[in-house]
């Protein structure tokens, strides 16, 4: 197993991954999927900034990803950085989240960032809610029927980890 910054070929796999979340879920609030063109995009508009895209890597294969970048756009958030993460399917509960939360940290902390913001789709979603509490995140807050999928109206928590 290995955790690596992303590159430009691993674009296909990151959409492959991130698409169910997109499609079947609701920890996205996206409708439609982004094919690996615009993930490639996504991908170097953060890095481009100096903010970490991490993959995590089993025998050869993306299973998982993550990044970090500027909360909002104004020079006063320079310093927090929303978080992202998404597990293939095949991978779920085998401790690959939590190892990229964790690498995380310390890549986010060399770009600059000090408060790490998660912002989580769907109140419901207690697996990535025990995934950043395990990470040392804590809740920070709730917006209530913000979100709207699927034709249910869906809460959105806010977790934050201090670096």
């Amino acid at each position: 197993m290995t955790i690596r910054a992303a590159r430009a070929a691993d674009a296909a796999a990151i959409a492959a991954i991130y698409a169910p979340a997109v499609l079947t879920g609701t920890s996205s609030f996206e409708m439609a999927a982004p094919d690996a063109a615009e993930m490639a995009a996504r991908m170097a508009r953060v890095q481009d900034r100096g903010w970490p895209w991490l993959v995590h890597e089993t025998m050869g294969t993306v299973d998982g990803y993550c990044y970090a970048a500027q909360f909002r756009d104004r020079p006063a958030y320079a310093h927090s950085a929303e978080t992202s993460i998404y597990v293939a399917a095949a991978a779920h509960r085998t401790g690959i989240g939590k190892a990229l939360l964790m690498a995380l940290d310390g890549v986010a902390a060399a770009a600059g960032f000090r408060q790490l913001i998660a912002v989580i789709g769907d109140s419901g979603n207690t697996a990535s809610i025990r995934l950043h509490t395990a990470c040392g995140y804590v809740h920070a807050g709730q917006l209530h029927q913000v979100g709207e999928k699927f034709g249910r109206l869906l809460d959105v928590v806010y977790m934050q980890k201090s670096l």
